[in-house]
């Protein structure tokens, strides 16, 4: 085994020192919590899970088809027990090694079938073999265990997903080669029956948990080590981009597109936890800090690999919510914290090791020769919980809400709530029982839930008024959604003033965004369809929109030269305008809108009546000519040259 292990990596690294160094230093900032996590400092709170919609993965079939196209080109015997499939996958237009190991009473008895263990590799998964034969004794673990290992090679990057896009001359689409594509091979020619277990690291952490969540059924057991367990909480997306440039170039927006592609949430298995129901699960994680396998670095207690422990503290924080999560579900799981650790082979070996007990009970390996078929079950067993009271009666009326996963939980203030397979009920006293699910519920458990800015529901799910989509209002703000815009928060002034403007039937539109920094962060606005609400760092909340907006944004925005809005739209005449800090943009149907800057041309104007007076509205900017600097209007212009102002109203 080799001593340089730095962040799971393995062979020929195709980076220069320089990028490795690039590495370490964005991780940079959170080298620090090992000590936080020593020190029994509580994670963050993070994002929370959506309902399981009308849009939740179905079960997966117990007895997988054939897939067209799909073929085993060769087939290389390593030694009795170890082979070599190569496996020509149509989705990805490629020949897929898949390296594994025969069960042990495989060839002695022909008759049995075997569970199966998915192992899957790290973000530096090599194409030549699998992480888990070059760097653990994987070959000779397994060697008196009655269970097929199956060993997915290359994917280097990939999260084991279905991309968007090609990268790299890599169209990866490793969930359907993992969930559709192989399974029919491993159940008609290597005699693997319907228990299966999924255990990854790092990169194949987080997919060991996503894959399972979005495949209900599949899995009897998920296990995560040292895996990324929140794709979508904040600063994820931005690490995750870096670590995939950094680990072959690739770009994370060709994977699940930018960070406000709704792909991002549907493969997080924060968010995806309540899916995890009914199996066996395991996390691990270290904190980064010096270890038995680590050389000591220059400060007492660091370890040398640097990148190793800023990946493995990025790893403990986001197992530590998602245990958290799990616990709030009320899904029971095994998690192991070390002390000590850092992002490398010689601890998930050891953690292998740790977990193949428990691995071995969930997928019945004990059970081998005795009976060849697995339970036909549903991750989502029999309810074991009771559902009653206001949450009752509109679970009733509903009828579509499934069965329950959990109890009434009692929160803050005496509220209460309950989950079921398609959405959550809230209650409390002064505002009743109220209905939330998908993409609405989704959103409200990442801002927090009930804990939240939002507060508890005040309406169940409503159709908007025009048809396009639904909302639901909470005591401090609404969610509003529409197949178009998605999810969207609207809360405090931001809310205010769009209400003002006529809401979703107004000028405005539907929030097409959440609220965010301005580009030069000295404020903050939110997007909708025909325009946005500004708020800045001297207070004041404001609204752009409509043809206005639209000559604002070639301007440049905030940043351009008309700086913050300043006002309203104010109605003047047959048009309207909006003033900014350094002029107005003025509109009218026959003229169109126009900014009209402060200084020579502004102070003409003005003297001249604005547009009641004989020059009329701007019918364009204030552009440069051989004479000077000039702008037009409905009735002439103003030209400015060589210090002098001159008005021509034609």
């Amino acid at each position: 085994m080799r001593l340089s292990l730095q962040h799971g990596d393995r062979g020929t690294d195709r980076r220069s020192r320089g990028a490795g160094r690039r590495q370490v230093a964005a991780c940079a900032a959170i080298l620090i919590a090992p000590l936080a996590i020593s020190s029994g400092i509580a994670p963050a709170a993070l994002a929370a899970p959506p309902a399981i919609s009308s849009q939740s993965p179905a079960l997966h079939p117990m007895s997988p088809a054939p897939v067209p196209g799909v073929r085993v080109d060769r087939v290389d015997k390593i030694s009795d027990r170890q082979l070599s499939l190569w496996v020509y996958s149509p989705a990805m237009n490629e020949t897929i090694q898949v390296q594994m190991l025969l069960a042990r009473d495989y060839h002695a008895q022909p008759d049995w079938s075997f569970p199966a263990l998915f192992l899957l590799d790290g973000l530096r998964a090599r194409d030549d073999q699998s992480g888990w034969m070059l760097e653990t004794d994987a070959a000779a673990f397994f060697g008196d265990k009655n269970v097929n290992v199956i060993m997915p090679v290359g994917g280097q990057s990939s999260f084991y997903a279905d991309w968007l896009q090609p990268d790299n001359d890599k169209n990866y689409q490793w969930e359907t080669f993992l969930t559709k594509e192989l399974p029919p091979i491993l159940h008609g020619d290597y005699r693997v029956n319907d228990n299966k277990g999924i255990l990854g690291l790092s990169m194949g952490g987080t997919a060991a948990m996503f894959l399972p969540a979005r495949n209900r059924g599949m899995f009897q057991f998920a296990g995560s080590l040292s895996g990324y367990l929140s794709t979508t909480t904040y600063g994820m997306q931005r690490a995750i981009k870096a670590a995939m440039l950094d680990a072959g170039g690739f770009n994370s927006d060709n994977m699940w597109g930018t960070p406000d592609n709704s792909l991002w949430a549907e493969h997080d298995p924060l968010q995806l936890a309540r899916n995890l129901r009914g199996m066996s699960l395991y996390v691990s994680a270290g904190t980064g800090a010096q270890g038995t396998h680590d050389r000591p670095g220059l400060v007492p207690g660091i370890p040398e690999n640097s990148a190793g422990m800023a990946l493995e503290v990025l790893s403990r924080l986001t197992t530590q919510n998602f245990a958290a999560r799990l616990n709030d579900l009320g899904i029971d799981a095994t998690v192991r914290y070390r002390n000590t650790g850092t992002h490398s082979w010689p601890y998930w070996q050891s953690e292998l090791h740790a977990a193949w007990p428990q691995i071995a009970e969930a997928i019945n390996v004990d059970s081998v020769g005795v009976s060849t078929a697995a339970p036909n079950r549903s991750v989502i067993d029999e309810p074991t919980c009771e559902v009653g009271g206001a949450i009752g009666e509109l679970a009733q009326q509903r009828g579509d809400l499934g069965v329950c996963l959990t109890d009434e939980r009692t929160l803050r203030g005496g509220a209460k709530r309950q989950e079921f397979e398609h959405g959550t009920i809230y209650w409390s006293p002064e505002l009743g029982a109220h209905q939330i699910e998908g993409e609405i519920e989704a959103l409200y458990e990442k801002e927090g839930g009930a804990r939240g800015q939002l507060g508890l529901p005040t309406t169940s799910e409503t159709p908007t008024p025009d048809g396009r989509g639904f909302f639901t209002q909470f005591e401090k703000g609404a969610i509003y959604w529409t197949p178009e815009t998605g999810a969207q928060m609207v809360h405090s002034g931001f809310r205010e003033v769009w209400g003002e403007n006529g809401w979703e039937a107004g000028d405005m539109g539907y929030p097409v965004s959440g609220i965010e920094n301005t580009e030069d962060r000295r404020g903050r606005l939110q997007k909708f369809e025909r325009g946005a609400v500004f708020a800045t760092t001297r207070g004041g909340t404001t609204a752009v929109f409509g043809k206005i907006w639209d000559h604002y944004n070639e301007l440049g925005r905030e940043t351009g030269v008309l700086g913050y809005p300043q006002s309203g739209e104010h109605n003047i005449g047959s048009g309207r305008f909006t003033e900014f800090a350094n002029g107005n943009i003025y509109w009218s149907p026959a003229s169109g809108a126009w900014a009209v800057l402060e200084g020579d041309i502004m102070d003409a104007w003005a003297e001249q009546g604005y547009e009641a007076g004989p020059l009329g509205y701007p019918t364009s900017d204030a552009h440069d000519t051989e004479e000077g600097l000039r702008q037009n209007f409905q009735n002439g212009y103003v030209l400015v040259s060589d210090g002098e102002t001159k008005v021509n109203t034609g």
